[in-house]
């Protein structure tokens, strides 16, 4: 997530050279030029999000910190991390690989033929260093909820 978050607020709302405008007469993607607070906000909701997936192999994925109140100390139930944690895990399977290949072939993930991202050379290495780590993410999640689901239920 880290990657991907970086490239987007770099290229983005810092505007260094990791993509350039599109001059085909195609209309921009709907983020070229998008305001900053949007990239900052998906970039930290992401990391957020992919922090938690650190709560299924520590302590406070087991027990409730103490000081939230009312559940402080108190055991978390098992499905109420490996639920959300299954459908992220799902979800992320199902879209960064699709997505990925779609846009490593030159296609939207409609499938429509597109000639974004806007990117030569080296701007694509980076672009696909920073985004093929994310289909790796679902199937990774994916292991870690099983794994969390199964010890906590006392199952080998």
């Amino acid at each position: 997530m880290l990657p991907s978050g970086l490239w987007r607020v770099l290229s983005v709302d810092l505007r260094l050279p990791l993509m350039h405008a599109p001059t085909d007469g195609h209309p921009p993607p709907p983020w070229f030029g998008a305001e900053w607070w949007y990239v900052i906000a998906l970039s930290v909701v992401a990391e957020g999000l992919a922090f938690l997936a650190i709560g299924l192999v520590s302590e406070w994925g087991e027990v409730w910190p103490r000081w939230i109140p009312g559940l402080g100390g108190r055991p978390v139930p098992v499905l109420a991390a490996a639920l959300p944690a299954g459908l992220g895990a799902a979800f992320n399977t199902l879209l960064w690989p699709y997505s990925m290949a779609m846009i490593s072939t030159g296609h939207r993930i409609t499938g429509e033929s597109d000639p974004g991202p806007y990117l030569d050379g080296w701007q694509s290495a980076v672009f696909y260093a920073a985004y093929w780590p994310l289909a790796a993410w679902g199937p990774l999640l994916g292991l870690l909820t099983v794994h969390y689901f199964r010890r906590r239920r006392g199952r080998p």
